[in-house]
This record gives C-alpha cells, sequence and structure tokens, in this order.
C-alpha cells in the first residue's frame, strides 16, 4: 500500500523531470516533414508564441532538413482563418514556397491536430516528423506522434528568447503540461 502511494506521488515529479529535460533538447535531424503545432491567430495574424514557432519551422525548412512544412490548427468561432491558413501565409513570406506547405485544418486541441497529421501523412507517404512547437510542450507531442505510428519522431521547439517566457510563466507552463501528459496517459492511449 506504502509503495503504491509513493509511486503515485512520485509519477507527477518522473513526469515533470522529462518534459523538463525534453524542453532542453534541439533534435535537428531530417525527416519527411517539419510539423507545426498551432497556437492563436488574429484574423489571419499569427500570435508572437505562433510566430515563434513558424520562424523555427522556416528555419528547419531554410537548414533544408526537410521539403514539406505541414501547419496545424482549426478556428474558434467567429475566426475568418485556421491557425493553419495564417500559418500557411505566414511562412510564405518567410520564403517558404507554397507547394511544399501542407495545412492541417483540423484540430482545436493537440492530439486532434496530430491525429490529422497522421492521417495526412498516411496519403503523402510521411513516417518521419520534425515537431515544432514550444520546448515544454515537447516531450507531449511527441509521445503522441509516436502513439500515432509515426516511425521516427524529433522535436526542434521554438526558442525561449523569441517566447520571452519569465519563470514563473515557465513553472506554470511546467505544471500544465504534467497534468496534460497524465491525462493524456490515462484517458487518451
Amino acid at each position: 500500500m506504502i509503495l503504491t502511494v509513493v509511486a503515485i506521488l512520485a509519477w507527477p515529479g518522473w513526469l515533470a523531470y522529462q518534459i523538463w529535460h525534453q524542453s532542453r533538447q534541439d533534435e535537428l535531424h531530417s525527416a519527411d516533414a517539419i510539423v507545426v503545432l498551432g497556437a492563436a491567430q488574429y484574423d489571419g495574424d499569427p500570435s508572437p508564441v505562433f510566430k515563434a514557432r513558424l520562424d523555427q519551422a522556416a528555419y528547419l525548412f531554410n537548414e533544408e532538413l526537410s521539403d514539406t512544412v505541414i501547419v496545424t490548427g482549426g478556428k474558434q468561432e467567429g475566426d475568418r482563418f485556421t491557425e493553419a491558413e495564417a500559418g500557411e501565409q505566414y511562412l510564405e513570406t518567410k520564403g517558404v514556397p507554397a507547394e511544399n506547405i501542407l495545412g492541417g485544418t483540423e484540430g482545436s486541441t493537440t492530439l486532434e491536430s496530430l491525429r490529422a497529421v497522421a492521417e495526412m501523412a498516411e496519403d503523402e507517404g510521411i513516417t518521419s516528423v520534425l515537431l515544432v512547437s514550444d520546448p515544454l510542450h515537447s516531450e507531449r507531442i511527441k509521445r503522441m506522434a509516436d502513439d500515432l505510428g509515426f516511425e521516427e519522431t524529433y522535436a526542434s521547439p521554438a526558442s525561449y528568447v523569441q517566447l520571452n517566457r519569465s519563470r514563473v510563466t515557465k513553472i506554470e507552463e511546467l505544471l500544465h503540461e504534467v497534468g496534460s501528459l497524465m491525462a493524456y496517459e490515462l484517458l487518451d492511449k
């Protein structure tokens, strides 16, 4: 009984360590596609967080780590554009040709977006992905992509310098990710 309680209490700490450790990794590796997880957009203009992710994807594309970029994200009620559409337009202004960008316009959660990517990947013959999001999001998206059947998953997060996060915000994000990863592990597999 005591071991069970200790294990239950230790699990969030272990997940926090794994999330923190992955957030410090930049796995620059070639892949069939660079996948950018969506974030807020304002009438077609990506939010600063989304811009940081898209800038990282454009960098990876220009480093020739993949010739395909997949941008994800649906839209909120009342929006004229999906996150994916805003991302596609932004990437084009950064020199990524339209024919190299695929938009996954379905999904309002990380898992929904990655499921849409997995369906698209099956049609396109994509088996390896280089995932782009916030640093503390990297562990969860890698686990989800692995569970969705990608043969190889890597993460190259947006820069904390560009994201301009305070320590308090990072702690809040870490706690959110621990809770989200626990919920995913317990409920969504």
